[in-house]
């Protein structure tokens, strides 16, 4: 029996995922706009067998207080869409993640998007499909306020259907681009996906056909109690943040339920929660590492991160050296707010200590280490029901992703725990999820089963 192995995303963000990491003597300061910066980060995850890259996205410059926003360089990034475009055609078999709102996109561009990309790169798109939470994005999208949480779960929930339904509307051989006979496609194998709902009218069909991997891979990232549904019933693979192994493993376990009770085998949803590693040959290295990066953090930037996090409360009036006040409760971001309250709460931790905290991580786990302790961390989170793989956040690059690639790797390897060569061609190959089939080829295989009997 082969070895269940762990899946790892690279994470990549601009310079690095610490709040400061632009101002790393190494890091590559104008990253977010540097195509070459991206080609050589993509080219390093792929020869080191990364299951994927992923990007986060936004659709706003999220910071509105000038003299923290002149201090955080998050300001100028690639559309992510546009970017994986661009690196399918440098990179081979690496996956491809983006992330497209549901709050403020339509069905069939979205739909029509991923399966374009998921035909570039021959079957390594993924769809990171989130709900977005911020003013500051409303107001790019004539609204004056973000939808209700619940409201936003309710359109996304809809918004899924339909994209995976586009996503159907061709059957894998309905295109025989016959010459001889003049037949260019099978027009019985044509599925308009006619949708009439509370939040979308759409016709259909999509004018891309089914890809090589049958449909883009659906990844969530959210644990609020509406996300978590939604995950359950909607996501192949959960980005999630977890302070401790006690609630990765709670929420692995609650996921698994769940996913069964949607008639879903819990093996179709990978859950991959992030991790910022800071490695070193030696404790005392990584720690002076770290040190190093915090070292950089100016205390409006800190404020300012704490305060986009809990839900865009300001936070700027209060005394850093203080606790952190009530919150009222938000329409943003829930299950992160919840997770940085409770360790406020739980640590005893001032506003300066809790930004301290989550410069590198904002609400992941964040590991200090060397690459033994580091692996002793994820083998136990992957053996033990806490995750299925991981979703690599380095602080700062390239370096931090040297240096897990250079020093964690080889040790999850020696433990047998990561692949040396990629077995498959595409994402769902990767990750160990099943290629679906075309609804019509099980509707018609169901239907002729009683006559084969």
């Amino acid at each position: 029996m082969t070895q269940r192995q762990i899946k790892l995303g690279a994470f990549l963000m601009q310079t690095g995922h610490h709040i400061a990491a632009w101002r790393h003597p190494e890091a590559q300061a104008d990253a977010g706009v540097n195509f070459r910066h991206y080609v050589e980060l993509a080219r390093k995850a792929e020869a080191a067998k990364f299951d994927a890259i992923f990007f986060a996205d936004g659709v706003a410059v999220r910071n509105s207080n000038p003299a923290a926003l002149a201090r955080i360089a998050r300001s100028d990034q690639f559309e992510p869409l546009t970017l994986l475009s661009a690196l399918a055609a440098v990179t081979e078999r690496i996956g491809l993640i983006a992330t497209v709102s549901t709050s403020y996109h339509e069905p069939f561009n979205v739909a029509r998007k991923f399966a374009s990309l998921d035909q570039i790169s021959g079957g390594r798109a993924g769809w990171n499909l989130v709900t977005s939470a911020t003013t500051a994005e409303a107001q790019n999208f004539n609204r004056e306020h973000q939808f209700a949480h619940a409201d936003r779960y309710r359109r996304a929930a809809e918004f899924h259907d339909v994209v995976t339904g586009l996503w159907d509307s061709w059957e894998d051989d309905a295109f025989p681009r016959d010459k001889e006979a003049g037949i260019y496609l099978d027009t019985s194998k044509l599925h308009a996906i006619e949708h009439r709902g509370a939040h979308f009218q759409v016709r259909g069909p999509l004018n891309v056909a089914r890809s090589p991997q049958g449909r883009p891979v659906v990844v969530q990232a959210g644990a609020s109690e509406d996300g978590r549904d939604l995950a359950a019933r909607t996501a192949e693979v959960i980005f999630v943040a977890h302070q401790t192994f006690e609630e990765a493993q709670a929420f692995y376990g609650d996921i698994k339920a769940r996913a069964a009770q949607y008639g879903r085998h819990p093996d179709a949803v990978k859950v991959m929660p992030g991790i910022f590693p800071v490695v070193g040959r030696t404790q005392a290295e990584a720690q002076e590492k770290f040190e190093r990066l915090q070292s950089l953090i100016d205390p409006l930037v800190g404020v300012s991160l704490l305060s986009g996090i809990t839900g865009g409360f300001d936070l700027s009036g209060y005394d850093v050296d203080g606790p952190l006040p009530e919150l009222p409760p938000t329409e943003g971001p829930q299950s992160r707010q919840r997770l940085l309250l409770d360790l406020a709460r739980r640590d005893g931790l001032t506003i300066r200590q809790l930004y301290l905290r989550i410069a590198g991580a904002r609400g992941h786990q964040q590991v200090v280490g060397t690459p033994g302790s580091i692996a002793d961390q994820l083998q136990q989170w992957f053996e033990e029901g806490g995750a299925d793989g991981f979703n690599i956040m380095s602080p700062w690059f390239p370096g931090g992703l040297d240096d897990f690639i250079g020093l964690v790797l080889p040790e999850l390897r020696r433990r047998g725990l990561f692949r040396t060569e990629y077995q498959g061609s595409t994402l769902r190959e990767h990750l160990g999820l099943a290629r679906p089939e075309h609804p019509a080829v099980l509707a018609r295989r169901a239907a002729a089963a009683p006559r084969a009997a």
